[in-house]
């Protein structure tokens, strides 16, 4: 027996410490969970006040404070936060050039010639207006970004639509979904491609080349799915007739400097430099021959918006750091087969919806760096995803705003059919296209 008593005093000795350790789990678990819901939190406030934007007040309004309060409350050591924002800088630099760009080529009649353009050459046909809407819109997404589309093009799609007696509805959703699912071609496209090539390191080209056919797929899904479901009112022609051909003047100027920004996009990247050299070169450009413009231009740079994106940067890794960001990197496939690329393209549509989708690039990009074809599935995701939600892209925020504003208000039912019709659809054609790329 005395030979056991060692042992009691040693089982004695160690109840004290396994107290303290099951105090130091709970203390733990008490920080984790503090920490991952304000995060979460904060995320959300940010997004809620985005798609509201009571008052009309700007959406950093909110975003800035709570990057701070992410940095104040060690959500995010301000270093990595430095870091985020010198990584964000150019990306944000060339946003606030590309809405600089689009507002001059708007002032120049570019969007009214392209309106007029399709309303003369559809000859009064809804269909072969639908044909025409849907060319010039995914190429004006692709060239000068789906803000374009939605704020700049939409509106002359309506315009236009009236002035043939014709039904907007097919048009407009073409202009809104094509915002989103057509910004897959270039890195330009889209805020969430800019993000990826800084992740990846992708070139122009390589992009371009990867890109082409999944873009391609997709745009014809869209158009023969909105067709379909519209077939009602594309039926019939028009009773109006289409725009004279006087009115309809090319703004050759314009347009010649486009195509040149679009080859300063190639040359820029074939010299490793980032896009926004081409993109500020543009606008300089118009802007001299518009001879400086007023408050109207100097605003169309969207300041305001552009510290929303840093901002929303820093609250994201507050996010990514958390025990919610661990629980998505365990969604993440590790593998990269067509299954693989196909899930993880779902999983960033489906994070898109919930949380928008430069929030769902931000969290997810770090978890695929360097691999280029997860990489570019995520952005399959996140850049066709929120054509189910409202609150999926920025893009589609505006896309709604600005139809009500015309009294053209679209219905959150039809939208959400809609999308359920075509994301799962154009995910399927867009990653397939993906792994074909990825192989040839």
């Amino acid at each position: 027996m005395a030979d056991q008593w060692p042992v009691a005093d040693q089982w004695i000795d160690l109840e004290p410490q396994r107290i303290a350790e099951r105090i130091r789990t709970g203390r733990r678990t008490i920080f984790v969970v503090i920490t991952t819901v304000s995060a979460v939190v904060l995320l959300v406030a940010v997004l809620a006040f985005a798609v509201a934007r009571p008052l009309g007040l700007s959406e950093a309004v909110v975003a800035v404070p709570a990057a701070a309060l992410a940095v104040v409350l060690g959500l995010v050591p301000w270093p990595e936060a430095l870091t985020e924002l010198r990584d964000l800088a150019p990306t944000v630099a060339f946003l606030a050039a590309a809405l600089l760009l689009s507002h001059l080529c708007d002032q120049a009649g570019v969007f009214r010639y392209a309106g007029a353009v399709a309303g003369r050459l559809s000859r009064g046909a809804p269909r072969r207006l639908l044909v025409l809407v849907f060319a010039i819109a995914a190429l004006v997404t692709a060239v000068l970004s789906l803000d374009a589309t939605v704020v700049l093009f939409t509106p002359v799609v309506l315009a236009t639509a009236a002035a043939l007696s014709l039904t907007p509805r097919p048009y407009v959703y073409a202009c809104g979904h094509l915002a989103n699912s057509a910004s897959l071609l270039l890195p330009v496209s889209n805020l969430t491609n800019l993000l990826a090539v800084a992740a990846s390191g992708i070139g122009f080209l390589r992009f371009l080349a990867l890109m082409a056919l999944p873009w391609a797929g997709v745009v014809v899904v869209e158009f023969v799915i909105l067709r379909r479901y519209f077939a009602g009112d594309l039926a019939g022609s028009s009773p109006a007739r289409p725009p004279a051909p006087s009115l309809a003047r090319p703004p050759r100027f314009a347009l010649a400097t486009l195509g040149l920004t679009l080859v300063g996009f190639v040359v820029t990247g074939a010299f490793g430099l980032h896009p926004v050299w081409a993109a500020a070169a543009g606008a300089a450009v118009l802007l001299l021959a518009q001879r400086g413009g007023g408050r109207t231009t100097w605003a169309a740079l969207s300041l305001p918006f552009c510290l929303f994106v840093l901002s929303l940067g820093v609250v994201v890794l507050a996010v990514g750091r958390s025990e919610a960001g661990v629980l998505v990197a365990r969604l993440v496939p590790r593998h990269e087969g067509l299954v693989a690329l196909l899930l993880l393209a779902g999983l960033a549509a489906v994070l898109a919806n919930l949380v928008n989708n430069v929030p769902a690039t931000l969290m997810l990009l770090p978890l695929v760096s360097h691999r280029v074809g997860p990489i570019m599935a995520v952005l399959l995701g996140v850049n066709i995803g929120p054509n189910v939600t409202y609150a999926g892209s920025l893009a589609t925020l505006l896309w709604r705003r600005v139809l009500r504003g015309a009294g053209q208000s679209p219905r959150v039912g039809e939208f959400t059919r809609i999308g359920v019709l075509t994301v799962p659809a154009c995910l399927t054609v867009g990653v397939a296209g993906l792994w074909l790329s990825l192989r040839l």
